[in-house]
């Protein structure tokens, strides 16, 4: 049964526009949690390994219980949350992410820890998608690039934060404090979202659980396979088997929803060459940048030398670069006078040019490596935002939900691609220039233990940072090419069919009690 809607109202509209920057507020401290478990447990894995007494196995485990049931989980979570109600979604989402951010931190066991991460996903499907939609709704087209810029931004920020904010929880704590740190965040964020977050929910025919059920297993698969490949073997039985699975589910999936009258993803989107050439460059944007700056910390670490909470820092330019032109509207502004297409190319050249200044910086100096830092921050900065407004303005307003799903599915993609193809062309770029007896080692700690003497390991320490050059050079080719080909394809005029790119008012609940706030 339909849940029950009331029309917008003046007074509504006037409350949420007055607002809309305390929203955004609200729904950028709640991505930022979402973002920062990806990468802060990291840095606890030596004390994860003492106090659970876990194995290598277990360790991955508890690393990718989250991304992977997150990625998992997001066309699912975006269908729901336009379903259901954004706001609902939202104070669900938060919920279930404070809980199991509990859990995590009581955890006495690996399995604990691992099921705790799992649940955490689910909740980081929810805030993903949930975030982007409100922040799609409260913001006209005018000032819609500066939000989805500001919110690019928290996103960059919390990814790069992860490992230096937990190494310096750790210094003065136990691990469980890197879980409890969730908490005050996320009481706040529920007790400013039920007063100021407008609700929207747009309910349609019969809920598709056949789709969310094919569409969550096939993700999970893929993006299993995806992670797993790297480390146990692209011809690891469980690796064929769960990439089989997954891309026979997800052809499924494909044709149920051509099928069935009330689809979770109307593939007729993927007919618009506007959205096919935002999708891809979603996919290459990610699989460039997150792919190389996985080598980055590598080379920072293995040839420099530096201990990781400290290459997270000395890659902190990145991020605050991001920050930077997005929170000062520099960013914003360029998008509005260039066009999205103009932007996504522009951005993605810029960046592909920082990827290979920072892949052949020297290596005894930091100026070189932190102009390349730089120049991969703006074009982040004005790719990003563009890419993501191109993909939510070409489906229909109320479907924003499952585009914020889209977006954030492709993004998990490719950033797991980009680790896992980058990595291969790393190892074996490595592994080919070693000889025999060290290259049979098979990894930069291993080989440099199994070198006699200096010569040997500065043998060692130029094959992976020459490996790491190449590898990131294949990474700026790959974000080169996806601008090229989003700008191209953007520049097409819309199909006749096409949604409009400025959504109309949703049909939308009140905010809840208090029914009006007055000005700020």
């Amino acid at each position: 049964m339909s849940l029950p809607d009331t029309v917008v109202t003046p007074a509504t509209t006037a409350s949420r526009s007055r607002t809309r920057w305390l929203v955004l507020a609200v729904l950028c401290l709640a991505q930022l949690v979402v973002v920062l478990d990806n990468t802060v447990l990291t840095v606890a894995v030596p004390a994860l390994t003492r106090d659970l007494d876990a194995g290598t196995a277990d360790i991955q485990w508890m690393i990718n219980a989250y991304p992977l049931v997150q990625s998992g989980l997001l066309l699912t979570a975006g269908s729901a949350v336009d379903r259901y109600g954004r706001r609902r979604m939202l104070l669900v989402g938060l919920v279930v992410f404070g809980l199991a951010s509990a859990a995590a931190a009581a955890a006495q066991s690996t399995g604990h820890l691992v099921a705790a991460r799992g649940v955490l996903g689910v909740g980081g499907a929810l805030l993903a998608t949930a975030t982007l939609a409100i922040a799609m709704q409260v913001f006209d087209a005018e000032e819609r690039p500066r939000a989805i810029g500001v919110w690019a931004a928290v996103s960059a920020l919390g990814f790069a934060a992860g490992p230096p904010v937990g190494g310096l929880l750790l210094a003065h704590f136990s691990w469980p404090v890197i879980f409890l740190i969730n908490l005050p965040i996320v009481l706040v964020c529920l007790v400013a979202a039920g007063p100021l977050v407008p609700e929207a929910r747009f309910p349609a025919g019969r809920l598709d659980l056949v789709g969310a059920l094919l569409s969550t297993l096939g993700l999970g698969a893929v993006v299993y396979a995806i992670i797993s490949g790297p480390e146990q073997g692209w011809a690891a039985p469980h690796v064929l088997g769960a990439a089989a699975a997954g891309t026979l589910l997800l052809g499924l999936f494909a044709a149920w929803e051509r099928r069935t009258p009330a689809p979770m993803l109307d593939l007729r989107f993927f007919r618009d060459r506007r959205f096919v050439g935002a999708v891809s460059g979603v996919v290459l944007i990610t699989f460039g940048s997150a792919g190389s700056l996985f080598l980055l910390a590598q080379q920072l670490q293995f040839v420099r030398g530096y201990p990781a909470w400290e290459a997270g820092l000395r890659m902190a330019p990145f991020a605050l670069t991001v920050v930077l032109l997005n929170l000062t509207g520099v960013a914003a502004r360029l998008i509005r006078r260039l066009g999205i297409p103009a932007a996504i190319a522009a951005g993605m050249t810029l960046l592909a040019v920082g990827l290979v200044v920072a892949a052949h910086a020297p290596t005894d100096g930091y100026g070189v490596l932190l102009s390349g830092l730089v120049l991969m921050g703006g074009g982040c900065a004005l790719a990003n935002p563009a890419i993501v407004e191109a993909v939510l303005s070409a489906i229909p307003p109320e479907k924003a939900g499952t585009g914020a799903g889209i977006d954030g599915t492709m993004a998990e993609v490719g950033t797991s691609l980009g680790v896992a193809v980058l990595g291969a062309v790393l190892n074996a770029r490595f592994t080919a220039a070693l000889p025999a007896v060290l290259a049979a080692a098979g990894s930069f700690p291993a080989a440099w233990a199994a070198a006699r003497d200096e010569p040997e390991r500065d043998l060692v320490t130029g094959a992976f940072a020459s490996a790491v050059a190449v590898s990131q050079t294949v990474g700026a080719v790959a974000v080169l090419t996806g601008g090229l080909l989003a700008a191209t394809l953007l520049s097409h005029p819309p199909p006749p069919t096409s949604p409009p790119t400025s959504p109309p008012a949703p049909r939308s609940s009140p905010p809840a009690s208090p029914p009006a706030r007055s000005p700020r």
